[in-house]
């Protein structure tokens, strides 16, 4: 292709994202349920059961599960416990009235023993199940699209398990439910060869919608939400949403000054539905809060965004911290994730939020004259395309590109650097609320790094005596023999001390990095050219930053940027 250009533009779609011919295979199910071996018991009051296959399927999810914190917690048994039941026969459901009479340690066990046996497994028989791996990868991992043959991302169905959800989400526990054909809706082309179902069943619909490009999707059980087979994330056309997305957020930053100022003056409108308007966008703009949209009919998890802030999720302090006018939210965000902050704000923010208080009672909306649909006409307005997550993208982008600019010392080495990276990636995921529950091996493998760390720390401190002999021995000498020897074992003390700084770097970043979720920003909210510039720059491999599939990923990226972008 031509120098400069995306791969897209060798055949530019003249109508969008619009496909015009679109085959596939269909998705890849999860594989049907095999019983367990009849020495394998569960135990009701201390006495062997035989469940049936349906009941048994579901008392396997939580077996699998029986070693983790998710089982111990009340709103995880009890969900499980009631989608259970729904699986039991009558006979059953009369017997099994409370999960703590219930013991599910031999089908425990057994798994782990299954697990076990797969890691212990011969080299060919790994190697049969990678050529398995690559056949369903061939037949059902590409579909052709305009001429091309573009790599699917998820063609593989979930299998049926237990709802996890971040945080203390309110449905963890609930059944995922094993999804069929008969749920499945599959969209392409007219004139090509249509994805056949399993013998003995049928597709919910087959459709031909090349407006969007979703080869198949469902619609999940827990949350109702819908699911779709996509392109994988290095297709063309992923490649150029991608692109669109980050230029939006460049265009923001041509005219974020002019938004600054205009919700500024806002502030002081004589309409409370401008002022509501013009603090709730002061939120999105300094704290990339979400816009919130509205939930379901029947939906319980209690989160919130921006809009649908309530009086209880605020308090407001004159002064604190030898801070003035601080705002303090505490609510659940997206995924049930906690959002705690203190905040100074500027004076009129905070009289405005005195005033949209008054003669509130908890539970009354914070702003009760503004929703995500007023919102969302308002920031068309402003710019088009603009939305509450293009002010996301842009501050997490700006805040990465200026941390950088502070945080990297050319001087420094390569793992320092990456440390330097990965700090301003903390402070976009800090800004963003990308949490994570620390990892459950998180204790052990910091300290299988100490010890590596310790036995490092006590070769240097080895290394450095012979240097001092060596030294010595040249001192009383002078020969080329003993010189030799000093310049090795100080090359040897250099060797060690640079592999005893790249472990401490690793701990401090593990530890820093321990709840902070680094990989959602960097995917969908970080623009890669920043990093790839950042990596040129620094003469950082971009393989340290990006892995083999987020390169794909970010292949227009690698091939755009230059060491002297700028978001």
């Amino acid at each position: 292709r031509l120098p400069g250009s995306f791969w897209w533009e060798e055949e530019r779609y003249t109508d969008g994202s619009k496909w015009r011919f679109l085959e596939h295979k269909g998705p890849v199910f999860a594989p049907p349920y095999e019983p367990l071996p009849g020495k394998v018991k569960f135990y009701y009051g201390g006495k062997p059961m035989k469940l049936s296959a349906p009941a048994e399927e579901v008392a396997t999810f939580f077996a699998k599960m029986l070693d983790h914190e998710y089982t111990t917690k009340d709103i995880f048994r009890k969900n499980f416990f009631k989608d259970w039941r729904k699986e039991m026969t009558s006979e059953e459901k009369s017997v099994i009235t409370d999960l703590n009479k219930c013991d599910f340690s031999e089908m425990s066990e057994y798994f782990k023993a299954q697990s076990e046996a797969r890691k212990q497994m011969s080299k060919e028989e790994k190697q049969k199940i990678k050529e398995e791996n690559e056949r369903l990868l061939q037949e059902y991992g590409f579909c052709i699209m305009d001429n091309h043959k573009e790599r699917i991302g998820n063609f593989r169905i979930e299998p049926p398990g237990l709802f996890r959800g971040r945080g203390d989400h309110p449905k963890m526990g609930m059944l995922k439910r094993r999804i069929r054909p008969e749920d499945i809706i599959i969209n392409c082309s007219k004139d090509s060869k249509h994805p056949k179902p399993p013998p003995g069943t049928k597709w919910k619909e087959v459709r031909h919608d090349n407006k969007v490009t979703w080869l198949a999707s469902w619609t999940e059980n827990i949350q109702g939400s819908i699911k779709y087979i996509m392109l994988n994330p290095s297709s063309r056309i992923k490649g150029e949403k991608d692109w669109q997305k980050y230029e939006t957020a460049r265009r923001l930053k041509k005219c974020v000054d002019r938004i600054r100022a205009q919700y500024r003056e806002d502030w002081k409108s004589k309409e409370m539905r401008i002022r509501q308007r013009a603090v709730a966008l002061y939120f999105i703009d300094k704290l990339a809060l979400r816009a919130g949209n509205e939930k379901e009919e029947g939906e319980t998890a209690d989160t919130v965004g921006c809009c649908s802030l309530r009086v209880e999720h605020i308090k407001l302090y004159p002064k604190l911290d030898d801070q003035e006018y601080v705002v303090e939210f505490d609510f659940l965000g997206k995924d049930s994730i906690r959002y705690y902050n203190k905040i100074p704000v500027e004076k009129r923010v905070f009289k405005n939020l005195q005033l949209f208080l008054e003669n509130k009672q908890p539970e009354d909306d914070l702003f009760d004259r503004l929703n995500t649909s007023i919102l969302n006409k308002h920031l068309q307005e402003l710019m088009d395309g603009l939305t509450a997550k293009v002010f996301r993208t842009y501050n997490a982008s700006i805040t990465l590109q200026q941390q950088l600019k502070e945080l990297t010392c050319s001087d420094d080495s390569i793992p320092a650097k990456i440390l330097s990276y990965n700090r301003a990636n903390r402070a976009v995921a800090i800004l963003c609320n990308h949490q994570r529950a620390p990892p459950k091996t998180f204790e052990k493998s910091m300290q299988n790094l100490q010890n590596k760390i310790d036995e490092k720390q006590n070769q240097l401190s080895a290394a450095r005596k012979q240097l001092k002999a060596a030294k010595a021995d040249h001192k009383a000498s002078h020969d080329d023999k003993s010189k030799k020897a000093v310049e090795m074992k100080r090359k040897a003390v250099q060797r060690i001390e640079e592999q005893l700084m790249k472990l401490q770097v690793q701990a401090t970043d593990r530890e820093e990095n321990k709840q902070i979720a680094l990989g959602t920003s960097k995917l969908n909210y970080l623009d890669p050219r920043i990093s790839v510039a950042w990596c040129k720059k620094f003469g950082i491999p971009i393989e340290k930053i990006y892995n083999k599939t987020q390169r794909e990923k970010f292949a227009w990226a690698i091939d755009m940027a230059d060491k002297d972008y700028e978001f």
